[in-house]
């Protein structure tokens, strides 16, 4: 195993309502008390306390419709690009430094309280195309995982915690103490050489890694990726012919290295000498270019189109909707993500499908085989079943951060159901959004009451705090069975303040730094590292969105570092405390009531909650309701 060791001396070491409701008009005063819209006429006795303008984009709209409690940006899109971007980006700046009006029109938005998110929702869409060319990406320089991990001593969460990652499913026993051959950087030879190094901590796919022999002297520890392609099980480089050569700073330390790392790594562990192979298989991805897809239409999430694969990075794929001439119409997501489908899928369960004006397929694009889309539990519909007018608890995919009182809208086949979010419909259905009848984005009745979480009542409903029950007799509904939910809880491995990369889902082409504050069943709390908690996401444990530490180095993607390290290369000293002001705002954001439950509601039967598991306790229990025995 030593027989290429070399001792050398010290010389060598939106929705389409919200769309039609939007109107092109020059420039508006900050000061006009009188809209026209469509038609419509709206007055204010203050104008500034009417309307506002979009600090990133420059749209005047109305106020109330505009985003957060403090109305300075149209969408969570601008607020969020106006915090990523240097302080030139937004029109503000522009004004502060020109005194001039933006040089695109500025738009007046509706007030329709019913789909104000939605048509927020739809204008992110349209500044994100608009932005595509021009937005600066965030900058990476100055952002390590290893420091950002070392300095605050957090704590990564392990890489078999994320089965669809590379090397998820075969991580085995790569832990602190195994030992690698490395690149010995402590060496002045004009040719690569190599060192033994042991693993001082991992952190996703990254370890902090010590030279054999300098024992508690931590002065030239690194952090490297242990799927890196200088990582090497030891004995790699005897097979290889390559040298074994101490570092300069402990050369002096033994005549007889050789003897020493015999002594030393006798019993120790290794990488499998497979290893590397393994990663290579692990990051080979079945889509490929050019495949067609059915992927949902990020404008109208009632329903899906045809989509081709222009890329695929780490299993990540950027679809270009086909109609898309300037192919920047685009999506991003997980080859498992539960929002593609393979061709035809849509017309199989009944689900709406925007016709492509292309009559034929365009030279080179090919449909990819229905096999290589993640699959979905069985259910027997024949029984007992979800029924339209039931109510549940939904994540709401337009705002992931709540849970709100939903409706079964439209019960599909092969176990899918068309929902919406009570209070926020458009009259046309244009909003509802597909979830399978195992999603784990769908709760019964109650599951928020129970696990302390705050749900979201129906937009305009003023009856609080909410009661389901007071509502459910109200509307004259029935809450969906608590037998019909999916109750699986994997052993998933997460533990409050694991830190991980996580797809931001409401501008899904970014990855950020980011960190899991909740644990509920199998259900995660995800927020964003320097962001306020209302950009949090709510996320299933076993989300293809979610990848270890290190994941992004990995496969070559980009990493979003915290917001508050791209806020300080970014702005000036007084822009930055301004952002800071306003950022204390955010967190005083609108604050839910708890709900209140009679256990009686459910079906006229009785049930018996099991009150929320504690964070670290919930993990592996399936128990979220029980049926009480008679």
């Amino acid at each position: 195993m030593f027989d290429g060791y070399d001792s050398c001396s010290e010389d060598t070491s939106s929705s389409s309502s919200s769309e039609e409701s939007e109107e092109e008009v020059a420039p508006l005063p900050s000061n006009l008390p009188i809209i026209k819209n469509n038609g419509q006429v709206y007055t204010y006795p203050d104008g500034k306390s009417g309307m506002a303008t979009c600090e990133m984009c420059g749209m005047v709209g109305v106020r109330d419709a505009f985003y957060s409690k403090t109305k300075r940006f149209c969408s969570v899109s601008c607020s969020r690009s106006y915090s990523s971007n240097s302080k030139k980006a937004s029109i503000l700046a522009r004004l502060q430094v020109t005194g001039k009006p933006p040089t695109k029109k500025a738009k007046v938005l509706q007030k329709q309280p019913l789909v104000a998110k939605l048509a927020a929702y739809a204008q992110y869409q349209a500044t994100l195309q608009n932005q595509a060319k021009t937005k600066a990406a965030v900058s990476m320089e100055g952002f390590s995982w290893g420091n950002y991990i070392n300095s605050n001593s957090f704590i990564a969460a392990p890489v078999t915690c994320f089965k669809h990652a590379p090397m998820g499913t075969c991580w085995g026993d790569i832990s602190e103490n195994v030992r690698v051959e490395v690149p010995n950087t402590d060496c002045s030879l004009p040719t690569k050489v190599f060192w033994i190094a042991g693993i001082v901590k991992l952190a996703g796919y990254n370890a902090l890694l010590r030279y054999e022999g300098f024992e508690n002297d931590s002065s030239l520890d690194f952090w490297c990726n242990i799927c890196g392609s200088d990582i090497h099980p030891v004995g790699w480089c005897a097979a290889s012919g390559k040298p074994l050569v101490p570092p300069r700073t402990i050369q002096h330390k033994y005549t007889n290295w050789k003897a020493f790392l015999v002594k030393r790594l006798t019993g120790a562990k290794t990488l499998p000498p497979d290893f590397s192979q393994k990663v290579s298989e692990s990051m080979q991805y079945p889509f490929k270019p050019c495949m067609r897809v059915e992927v949902v239409d990020k404008r109208h999430l009632c329903r899906t189109r045809v989509a081709v694969v222009e890329s695929v990075i780490g299993g990540r794929l950027r679809l270009v909707y086909e109609e898309s001439e300037d192919r920047t119409d685009d999506f991003w997501c997980h080859m498992h993500s539960p929002l593609i489908h393979h061709i035809g899928w849509s017309r199989s369960i009944g689900h709406r499908f925007k016709r492509s004006d292309i009559t034929k397929k365009q030279d080179g694009h090919f449909d990819t085989p229905p096999h290589l889309f993640a699959k979905v539990k069985e259910v027997d519909q024949s029984g007992e079943w979800f029924k339209e007018g039931m109510k549940l608890e939904a994540i709401d995919p337009l705002n992931l951060s709540t849970i709100c009182v939903a409706t079964i809208r439209k019960v599909l086949a092969d176990g899918f159901l068309m929902i919406g979010i009570d209070g926020s419909e458009a009259a046309d259905g244009s909003d509802w959004f597909c979830y399978h009848a195992t999603s784990p984005s769908i709760f019964p009745v109650g599951f928020c009451e129970i696990n302390m979480i705050e749900l979201t009542p129906p937009r305009g409903y003023t009856k609080l705090p909410f009661k389901w029950f007071d509502y459910l007799r109200e509307t004259g509904s029935i809450a969906a069975p608590v037998k019909l939910f999916n109750k699986d809880v994997p052993n998933h491995g997460f533990r409050v303040g694991m830190k991980l990369e996580a797809v931001d889902l409401m501008e899904p082409r970014l990855i950020c730094v980011a960190t899991v504050t909740r644990i509920i069943h199998r259900l995660l709390r995800i927020h964003f590292d320097g962001w306020e908690e209302e950009y949090d996401q709510w996320v299933d444990c076993e989300s293809p969105d979610l990848y270890p530490v290190g994941w992004c180095q990995l496969t070559g993607y980009q990493l979003q570092p915290p917001a508050s390290q791209s806020s300080r290369e970014s702005q000036s000293g007084s822009s930055k405390q301004k952002k800071k002001a306003k950022s204390q705002q955010y967190k005083g954001h609108k604050k839910m009531t708890t709900l209140q439950l009679k256990e009686e509601l459910i079906d006229g039967e009785d049930y018996s909650f099991l009150q929320g598991a504690s964070d670290q306790e919930s993990n592996g229990s399936a128990n979220f309701y029980i049926k009480q025995e008679p």
